[in-house]
């Protein structure tokens, strides 16, 4: 029999990867979809016909006991959430619906349907924010910085709440910046990668940027997905830190982007006061020593490889829009 795995953000970076991981490895994916006027399946396009897509919403406990009634999962994946930190600032009521009070719902439908149900719960480096030590572990207490950060620290508690108090195995990846071709333009790896191609095929001249020395543990999705499901492999559940170790600033993101493109970052971008958030985080840098020993789990994706791949999926993309025109 084939094991059955359901993802809530299936239509995200970090679900479409996921998806495709399960897939090769013989699951039967379901994922979570709401009900929207714009449906957004571009990420799962190629895996559509293979995945089972239902709808169930985070902010609809009854809609979410009805699907996994439906399906009856052996594996929840729970990475839906309003993931990008800048609008929880000015959505932080419906950032902690979705972010905070969705993972209470979830749990408690897998506490009502079967408590068998092994849930991941999509825990994030965000919740470090102010830091207390570098590099940060499992055990480095939490100071977030953001409604996000705040959401995703009650995600991570009430996980570890059903854990204990009604022996779910729920288990949290504490997962640090993963980024990938399939990142939202939003988030700044993918607006850096996206706006050098744009600059190198002469579509616009400049890049405004914010806070250049800001530095961040970057990852490839593609790796962290992997840990994701090692996680519910244990014989035991429990959190890990996954991240690379290694820290870049934005400075040297641009650097390696523009660098690839055969132009000179100091060019084209240029600081701009709007893009800089109300509270940074500090010096985000994770300790994985804890997944490699346990999981056995290695980033096979380096920094520069990571960032060239993002560069030329955008040649490409923007390459296709122009045929198009």
């Amino acid at each position: 029999m084939a094991k059955k795995a359901l993802i809530t953000g299936i239509t995200g970076q970090d679900g479409s990867y996921l998806a495709e991981f399960l897939l090769e490895n013989g699951y039967e994916v379901t994922g979570m979809v709401r009900r929207s006027s714009t449906e957004r399946f571009h990420r799962i396009e190629h895996i559509k016909d293979k995945i089972n897509i239902q709808q169930a919403d985070l902010l609809d406990q009854y809609s979410i006991i009805k699907l996994l009634d439906e399906v009856q999962p052996d594996e929840i994946y729970n990475l839906a959430a309003m993931s990008f930190v800048p609008t929880s600032w000015n959505q932080p009521v419906l950032t902690a619906e979705f972010t905070a009070i969705g993972v209470t719902r979830m749990l408690e439908a897998v506490r009502a349907v079967n408590r068998k149900i092994k849930f991941y719960q999509a825990s994030s480096s965000e919740m470090f924010g102010k830091v207390k030590e570098v590099p940060q572990s499992e055990n480095t207490p939490f100071y977030p910085r953001s409604p996000y950060g705040v959401a995703k620290v009650y995600g991570h508690w009430i996980t570890v709440n059903y854990r204990e108090s009604y022996d779910i195995f729920g288990v949290s990846g504490i997962l640090f910046n993963h980024e990938s071709p399939r990142r939202g333009l939003e988030f700044v790896t993918r607006k850096v990668t996206y706006n050098a191609a744009k600059i190198k095929m002469g579509l616009v001249k400049e890049l405004p940027m914010g806070n250049l020395d800001s530095k961040r543990d970057w990852g490839f999705a593609g790796d962290y997905v992997r840990a994701m499901w090692l996680m519910l492999q244990q014989p035991e559940p429990d959190d890990f830190v996954i991240a690379t170790g290694h820290t870049h600033s934005v400075k040297e993101l641009v650097e390696t982007a523009f660098s690839y493109l055969d132009l000179d970052y100091r060019d084209f971008v240029k600081v701009d006061e709007r893009f800089i958030r109300p509270a940074e985080v500090d010096l985000l840098i994770g300790d994985s020593s804890k997944a490699r020993k346990i999981l056995g789990w290695e980033p096979d994706v380096s920094f520069e490889e990571l960032v060239k791949m993002m560069v030329d999926a955008d040649i490409e993309l923007l390459k296709r829009e122009q045929r198009l025109k």
